[in-house]
């Protein structure tokens, strides 16, 4: 279980509740077993009495009984608490996982998010951690539990009689012995169920989200088969770990079994010849029913610990990911808005594609640039390599003179006003959509730049105007207003470099014109880079250049 020793540093940070936590589990089996003796003494005493004729009112087991309840609070009291501390480490243990694993996704480069599914990312984030926290928890907490009742019954054991004791708890270490071999088998299993489940978030977040493509080519019987198709995967490999895990169960009721018959056989004979009591027997009896419950435990924890092992690994694969793009300054400084490529090149490493191939080119602050080209010819790359989504595999690119892996990254981007060729928008109101790039934006401002990107009088004819939800990835909205509120996101930061990566591509010409006259009188020493399929589009550029696809040469 080597990819569960990431989770130590949270033991050590947490150490005063598990401590505590450990306190009480001492406290609660101590009490728990400290009672059994008096209910064996009560049986003896109420033996003598039987013998002698006197089966009336008894003070001696009175004050035995008191005990037995007073001991039986005790034990409640104190497991309650074990809960409030180690339950409560887990899931605080929990919530920073998740933290720490949700800043560590946002700080991924693009090209990691290519690599891998939506699905399972959010697998690993929800099932997985929940795998992990039934470790850090009921695991911890069950196997403590067990290890301290084992010692403390022993203790009582022996000192009631030594063979007796030995005798029983003789198939321990078989019971030890057949868990180790069948929790192997339930780690690789775990494993694979859990790869299974992740497909199956794949291929719902995938069908979800074209639900319009499916529902428009009437594919939905088809969907659904291909769910079922994983689905029934899911299920065959679940089916074959519940089967797998049964074992425990079976190996201990009968472990249990034969330690109840040793009882009978070994106590038997003892109290024939005399050597122990019928209350020293009932004792015993006691001690091993109380471990037969922690005993039953075992399997299910192993279970526990072997999934949360292999959720684990998963989430470490993730976490041992570092990122292409790092950041090493955090200084904050004004950015002019000067650009310039030189002899820049990018190769997609996931696919080997070339998109560009020695470009060079300068915009000066205040200047506008036009990239046109056809598609595939790495138009949508230069708009990723300025924002530093990605960095050239050669070459360089200067911000202000400055090559732009030595500028502070959240502060360059700060001035960048980024519309992406693809309209997104979150599932949350219209407002708040075109307010996302500033903090805490007023109504007034919202309005504002709604108006400059030519939205404001599609947004006041909805009925609940500016409040107005978009719905998923702005379902509720035509490719044009989404666009235009793209447009009003990126805008309202008022920054001094604007990449427009397509992005005036669903609106008609005059609509288009509209947003770049007011563009130009609002943000008046705004460097512009427009990429465009459209001359519209790119005439009232100061610099034109086109990439060819064949080996993006560039043409001023």
């Amino acid at each position: 279980m080597k990819a569960l020793k990431t989770l130590n540093p949270y033991f050590w940070k947490h150490k005063i509740l598990l401590f505590w936590g450990v306190l009480f589990i001492i406290a609660s089996n101590f009490f728990n077993i400290y009672k059994i003796q008096f209910v064996g003494k009560s049986v003896d005493v109420l033996k003598d009495s039987a013998e002698n004729g006197s089966l009336g009112f008894n003070q001696q087991v009175l004050i035995y009984v008191a005990i037995i309840v007073g001991c039986s609070l005790l034990t409640g009291f104190f497991t309650f608490m074990m809960r409030q501390t180690i339950i409560v480490a887990s899931r605080r243990i929990e919530y920073e996982l998740k933290n720490k694993i949700y800043r560590h996704y946002q700080d991924l480069s693009l090209t990691d998010y290519k690599q891998t599914t939506i699905g399972d990312l959010m697998n690993r984030l929800s099932e997985d951690v929940v795998a992990v926290r039934m470790y850090l928890g009921p695991g911890v907490m069950y196997v403590a539990n067990l290890i301290v009742l084992v010692v403390i019954t022993a203790i009582y054991m022996l000192k009631t009689d030594v063979s007796m004791t030995l005798w029983t708890l003789l198939p321990l270490p078989i019971l030890s012995y057949a868990i180790y071999k069948v929790s192997s088998v339930i780690n690789r299993k775990s494993k694979i169920m859990q790869k299974s489940q992740s497909a199956i978030s794949t291929f719902v977040q995938d069908s979800f989200s074209g639900i319009r493509v499916v529902k428009f080519f009437a594919r939905e019987k088809y969907i659904e088969k291909n769910y079922g198709v994983k689905v029934t995967d899911y299920q065959d490999k679940a089916l074959d770990l519940a089967k797998t895990e049964a074992y425990f169960f079976t190996i201990i009721l009968f472990v249990i079994g034969l330690l109840n018959v040793a009882i009978i056989w070994i106590g038997g004979q003892k109290y024939i010849a005399g050597e122990l009591s019928i209350g020293k027997i009932a004792d015993f009896f006691m001690y091993i029913n109380t471990l037969i419950f922690p005993f039953s435990m075992v399997g299910w924890v192993t279970s526990v610990n072997q999934r949360a092992e292999a959720s684990m690994q998963r989430i470490n694969e993730f976490m041992d990911k570092k990122s292409d793009i790092v950041n090493t300054n955090f200084e904050n400084y004004p950015i002019k808005g000067n650009i310039e490529f030189r002899n820049v090149s990018y190769v997609y490493p996931n696919t080997g594609i070339k998109a560009l191939d020695n470009i060079s080119f300068t915009v000066k602050a205040g200047e506008s640039l036009a990239i046109m080209g056809k598609t595939g010819s790495g138009k949508s790359t230069i708009a990723l390599l300025l924002c530093r989504l990605l960095d050239p595999t050669e070459g360089e690119i200067l911000i202000d003179g400055r090559n732009l892996k030595d500028h502070n990254l959240e502060n360059y981007r700060n001035f960048i006003g980024y519309i992406p060729q693809e309209s997104y928008l979150f599932s949350d109101s219209i407002e708040n959509n075109i307010g996302f790039a500033v903090d805490h934006p007023t109504h007034e401002k919202v309005v504002e730049y709604a108006r400059i990107a030519d939205v404001d009088k599609n947004i006041v004819g909805f009925k609940e105007q500016y409040k107005t939800m978009v719905g998923e990835r702005g379902v509720m909205l035509s490719g044009g207003q989404k666009q235009r509120i793209c447009i009003a996101r990126a805008l309202i930061k008022d920054p001094n470099i604007i990449i427009f990566d397509d992005s005036l591509s669903a609106l008609d010409t005059e609509t288009e014109q509209n947003i770049l006259e007011n563009i130009e009188r609002k943000i008046i020493n705004a460097t512009s880079i427009i990429i465009t399929h459209r001359e519209s589009s790119a005439q009232k550029a100061d610099k034109i250049i086109n990439l060819t696809e064949i080996n993006n040469s560039l043409t001023a």
